[in-house]
């Protein structure tokens, strides 16, 4: 009878051990300190290297390893009428945590001012600068509107 205790108590044992040293079915989220939502990052302004704004990002495509392979941009148009959507390859976007400022650094008058900003690339931006560091500002693709409308439409098949 002891020994059935005793089995039966090393067994019960073993169960707790092992799951105490399972792993967690979760992410913790200090390891995913840096990392971006992506429904935070559709949507974003696109800008040029002249800082002009070129357009936003409509969506992000990945492959089925979970890498995003292009980022489909949303370009021309007045207010959503007449734009059209060009792939870029991911690796062409920069992203940029500090919010896009506007300096007028010209002394003519009636001068454009133009926004300045900072750009880093990818997930290794550092997003303590932001109140918010879940996204970044904005994106920059470095083309201008003629080249992104020379650029072969987007379009999203049914198949």
């Amino acid at each position: 009878m002891l020994a059935k205790y005793i089995t039966t108590g090393m067994v019960g044992s073993l169960l707790l051990a092992s799951a105490a040293f399972a792993e967690p079915a979760t992410v913790p989220q200090s390891q995913l300190q840096g990392d971006w939502r992506t429904s935070k990052v559709v949507g974003l302004n696109v800008y040029n290297d002249n800082n002009e704004n070129v357009g936003s990002i409509n969506e992000l495509l990945m492959d089925k390893s979970g890498n995003i392979k292009a980022v489909v941009l949303s370009v021309g148009g007045f207010l959503g009428m007449g734009a059209r959507y060009v792939a870029v390859p991911f690796d062409k976007i920069k992203f940029s945590n500090e919010p896009v400022s506007y300096a007028a650094t010209s002394t003519k008058p009636n001068a454009v001012a133009k926004p300045q900003s900072t750009m880093t690339t990818g997930s290794s931006a550092t997003a303590s600068a932001k109140p918010n560091p879940w996204y970044p500002d904005h994106a920059v693709f470095n083309a201008n509107k003629d080249e992104l409308k020379s650029m072969p439409e987007f379009k999203f098949s049914n198949d």
